[in-house]
């Protein structure tokens, strides 16, 4: 993960969030005010979109959108009890865990983007970058390529200008075999 994310960050945009939207599981809101009281558990959650491969995963939902409650994601075993989510955070308090929220109009809340963190496990983020590196090494390529050509046609000119014939029939030759 490329971001840092500050557990006072953290802290406030869970209270915000409690403060503005009522879950659908009142034991969640338990669990996050729970989180939000300890600095270090705060250290390890991580707000995500993409739950895709993670080890750990809560999801949580309000009462205004039309998603599952609650969902407790560990290795592949999926619960809806908060209290055994509750237990295997106080047990394992150093492991990550990324949280996915469910609320209106999340996707342009200023305050959800702010602490919003990428999948360290999805993949389709370094596919993408190399995607781009590589759209970006043929642009280059063929720049490089264009400017050898512009610079070859005004050397002809040159030549030609010059009525330098054996220079003309060099660089024409060079013009062809870069062509072919």
């Amino acid at each position: 993960m490329g971001e840092v994310i500050h557990v006072t960050e953290k802290k406030q945009f869970i209270k915000w969030f409690l403060d503005n939207y009522e879950l659908q599981n009142r034991e969640a809101e338990w669990l996050l005010q729970y989180l939000c009281s300890n600095d270090q558990l705060l250290e390890r959650v991580h707000f995500i979109d993409n739950f895709r491969n993670l080890p750990k995963t809560i999801l949580i939902s309000t009462k205004c959108v039309q998603m599952t409650p609650f969902k407790f994601y560990k290795n592949k075993r999926v619960t809806s009890d908060v209290e055994k989510a509750f237990l295997d955070i106080h047990n394992h308090p150093t492991e990550d865990m990324y949280i996915g929220l469910f609320f209106k109009d999340r996707t342009v809340s200023p305050e959800y983007a702010a602490v919003l963190e990428t999948n360290p496990m999805d993949d389709t983020r370094e596919s993408i970058d190399a995607l781009i590196e590589l759209q970006a090494e043929l642009i280059l390529s063929q720049s490089l390529r264009d400017y050898r050509r512009y610079r070859l046609y005004r050397r002809i000119d040159e030549a030609l200008d010059a009525r330098d014939h054996k220079r003309f029939m060099d660089l024409t030759h060079e013009l062809k075999m870069q062509q072919d």
